[in-house]
């Protein structure tokens, strides 16, 4: 306050005062006005003549109507944000005296300062060619961010309808996908920084980044990655026996070791892989940050950011086919507090057997119930069970409806959403049967029989038909151990009745079409990005390999009075596989002969015959 009244220091000027010289420009007379344009755009001008000009700026701010845009647009340029302490306050100054007394430059001056959420570019050149072109690592970003922030709010301060003005301009500045990581990890840090102090715009922001990150995640299917990173690791192994072939240099194998393999363990071989995992921890940081208050979770904040994410979900992750990752900001919010996972699965639940929803999104949503329950460790068995109650139950009202009328046949199209959530429960029992059954091994077969599968996998609908072949291959070994209902009688005679149907490919040759008729997938199949994978782990349920000795117990039915010590052990409920062997679970892609694409912690079409 002391130095903004305070008068401002003499300097070396041509022309009148500003004011006279916006007085005579009006009048025709252009000399002065020019000569002034020409000393704001000196890009060699000094912080004490920017200071005198603001000063002058400020008091006469009524001057500067739509007819002076262009100068506007000038000092809207000056380079303000690497200057003195004493520049940024009077230029903050400036902007506040401007868009108050003239909101018609309301626009320009939030595109200069979202302008400013990334680096700038510093490009070399030699004999007119670019040969770098980086981003400015410039140690005082951090705190020019900051002042931008200030700026922003100064803006809004001013004028209330700023969030209406600045949405638009946020979403045409957003950075392609193809822009350097530090572009992006800036831009989207400092989006989800407006939300803190305009919270009306949070939902749009937190739609324009996911949609962003959707749009990474669906250009690197899965199999890119594990591809990208295989042979990384190749060229690695590669190089280092190369190097050690060559020459034996301890100092220099040693800084090696230490600096570039620590960093490029943690990259992403895929490029745009990297970008997206960047963005994924900056998301999980953000949602963690807004749910908790000094270490402690915020109830209040956090319901409020759950139902905004929601609402995001609804929007664009469930209409969207076979995302990989992006999902996981519902898994990881859900994970604060049981009441949420609760929540979200009845969301699902409302969404799958509401008949007015479009069968694609139905059968999306009982996707993610069966993934949801067999992957997230923090929901506990007696929620399993309800949720098996509620989708079990409708299942067999399904049943009663259809399985006598004209479309009691098996057929996709007419019951997407019936197979959807059989798969739903096969796969959350192949998961958490052991669970199911732990503790008091009488009372969990009691419960499971309750359930009553054999009247689903016997019915006219045929369930096992149309289901991923891995899981109904692991769920048929589970219920013939526990003499539930014995499904191979079906799934042989499905598979006599299987005729693989082929098409012509683009230059004549017969393809087989796909044999995943749901086109199902599960949404919560293993997280591959290495840096935010970090966050999800402690709440993921791996699956652990089958050896030879369990394929075996499968086999052997359980027989009446069998003690619980001897119950199958092919599950292991809290071992999460950090040391690199990741084992296979019922996998999204897989077909009856082998999977096009097979997904890390994701099985094979594994299928346990009937022994006698």
């Amino acid at each position: 306050d002391e130095f903004i009244s305070s008068p401002p220091r003499k300097t070396v000027r041509f022309g009148g005062t500003l004011t006279d010289i916006l007085l005579k420009y009006e009048k025709g007379e252009t000399t002065d006005f020019e000569l002034l344009k020409h000393q704001l755009s000196d890009p060699d001008i000094k912080d004490a003549q920017i200071i005198n000009w603001l000063h002058e700026f400020r008091a006469s701010v009524a001057y500067l109507t739509k007819e002076l845009d262009q100068l506007v647009s000038i000092l809207l340029k000056l380079p303000w944000l690497r200057r003195s302490r004493e520049v940024v306050e009077e230029y903050l100054g400036f902007l506040g005296n401007l868009v108050s007394a003239q909101t018609v430059h309301l626009r320009p001056c939030l595109r200069m300062i979202v302008l400013q959420f990334v680096p700038a570019r510093i490009t070399i050149r030699e004999d007119d060619v670019d040969i770098s072109d980086s981003d400015d690592d410039d140690e005082n970003l951090s705190e020019n961010f900051n002042t931008c922030h200030r700026a922003l709010q100064t803006v809004a301060r001013y004028v209330p309808s700023t969030p209406q003005f600045l949405m638009p301009i946020l979403v045409e500045n957003f950075p392609f996908i193809n822009k350097s990581e530090r572009t992006l990890e800036c831009y989207v840090h400092n989006l989800l920084r407006v939300t803190v102090y305009l919270p009306s715009l949070r939902l749009q922001i937190l739609e324009l980044i996911i949609e962003k990150l959707l749009k990474l995640d669906v250009s690197t299917p899965q199999q890119d990655i594990e591809d990208a990173e295989e042979a990384a690791n190749n060229a690695d192994s590669e190089e280092k026996s190369t190097e050690e072939g060559l020459f034996d240099m301890e100092e220099d194998e040693e800084r090696k070791g230490n600096k570039v393999v620590s960093s490029s363990s943690e990259r992403m071989a895929h490029p745009l892989a990297e970008r997206l995992d960047i963005l994924m921890t900056i998301l999980f940081s953000y949602i963690k940050d807004v749910c908790h208050v000094d270490g402690k979770l915020d109830i209040s904040n956090t319901k409020d950011l759950y139902r905004d994410l929601v609402s995001v979900f609804d929007k664009l992750i469930l209409p969207t086919h076979a995302s990989c990752h992006v999902q996981y900001f519902m898994f990881y919010i859900c994970s604060f507090k049981l009441g949420l996972a609760e929540a979200f699965l009845d969301h699902l639940w409302k969404k799958l057997h509401d008949p007015n929803n479009p069968s694609v999104i139905r059968q999306t949503a009982g996707s993610y119930i069966g993934s949801f329950l067999a992957r997230a460790k923090f929901i506990p068995v007696v929620t399993v069970k309800a949720c098996l109650d509620l989708l079990v139950n409708w299942m067999h009202k399904y049943i009663d409806n259809q399985d006598t009328g004209a479309n009691a046949y098996c057929d996709v199209a007419l019951h997407g959403p019936f197979y959807s959530t059989c798969q739903a429960v096969f796969y959350t029992l192949i998961f958490r049967h052991k669970q199911l059954l732990d503790g008091n091994l009488r009372k969990g077969l009691s419960y499971l029989q309750s359930l009553n599968f054999e009247r689903i996998v016997m019915c006219q609908l045929n369930p096992l038909k149309i289901c991923i072949p891995s899981v109904v291959n692991l769920f048929a070994a589970i219920t013939r151990k526990y003499q539930l209902v014995f499904c191979y009688t079906i799934i042989e005679r499905n598979n006599r009745q299987f005729i693989p149907v082929v098409r012509s490919g683009t230059r004549g040759d017969l393809v087989q079409t796909c044999t995943n008729p749901l086109d199902s997938f599960f949404p919560f199949d293993p997280y591959l990005l290495k840096r935010s994978k970090k966050t999800i782990d402690p709440f993921y349920q791996f699956w652990e390999e089958l050896s030879a000795e369990d394929l075996e117990n499968l086999k052997k039915p359980i027989k009446k009075g069998t003690s619980e010590d001897e119950d199958d052990d092919f599950l292991k409920g809290e071992t999460p596989q950090n040391d690199g062997v990741v084992g296979i679970a019922p996998n999204s892609y897989e077909s009856n002969t082998r999977s096009p694409v097979s997904s890390i912690g994701s099985p094979p079409d594994c299928y346990v015959p009937y022994s006698q």
